[in-house]
């Protein structure tokens, strides 16, 4: 992990907190695209497993 120092560089407008605002968000941007894939992921393994899986419809019955 860097250090960052507590003051912005010459010639940058943006203050330290600006900085670090913008920092959060892209870790919050980051977090959120992985929670999707993830989710993607469980979505697409779940609906190959229902497609695996033997309907009702389609078991013997029996009577």
């Amino acid at each position: 992990m860097t250090k960052l120092s507590a003051s912005a560089p010459p010639g940058s407008s943006e203050t330290p907190a600006a900085r670090r605002a913008a920092e959060a968000e892209a870790r919050l941007a980051a977090a959120l695209r992985e929670n999707l894939r993830r989710r993607k992921a469980q979505s697409r393994a779940r609906e190959a497993s229902q497609a695996d899986a033997p309907t009702p419809a389609s078991t013997p019955e029996q009577g």
